[in-house]
């Protein structure tokens, strides 16, 4: 898996960019590196791009990544806001949404970029 990390050119998101196959032990890294660059520039908003990527873990990583590694890890940040876009037909990604939020974090799959960042900006007056 390879991932670009970047502010969004308003500065009100933090934007991932995600390719190839996704599993537990190469997401943590990325995770914590977009994180770090969101607390340091006061953002709480994460928009991460899986559309070019597919999650290859098996339900068992899936859940030990939402309630170990994400709800555990120091570094992360305990308010942020993540959309995740996917390619309309990929599924794979499903059950992470769903382990994700019922762990406690705020997590939304969309398939479409322009909702997931309307998503995101609805909140930025709330912020």
């Amino acid at each position: 898996m390879t991932y670009t990390i970047r502010p969004s050119e308003d500065g009100n998101y933090i934007e991932m960019k995600v390719v190839g196959e996704i599993t537990r032990e190469s997401s943590l890294s990325p995770n914590l590196e977009a994180h770090a660059l969101g607390m340091k520039l006061g953002i709480h908003r994460y928009l991460v791009d899986a559309t070019e990527a597919r999650n290859v873990e098996t339900p068992v990583a899936n859940y030990q990544f939402a309630y170990q590694d994400m709800a555990q890890t120091p570094g992360l940040d305990p308010d942020a806001i993540a959309a995740f876009v996917v390619s309309p037909e990929d599924h794979s990604h499903d059950f992470i949404e769903t382990v994700l939020r019922n762990s406690g974090q705020s997590a939304t799959l969309f398939r479409d970029r322009e909702q997931a960042i309307r998503f995101l900006m609805e909140g930025i007056s709330k912020d």
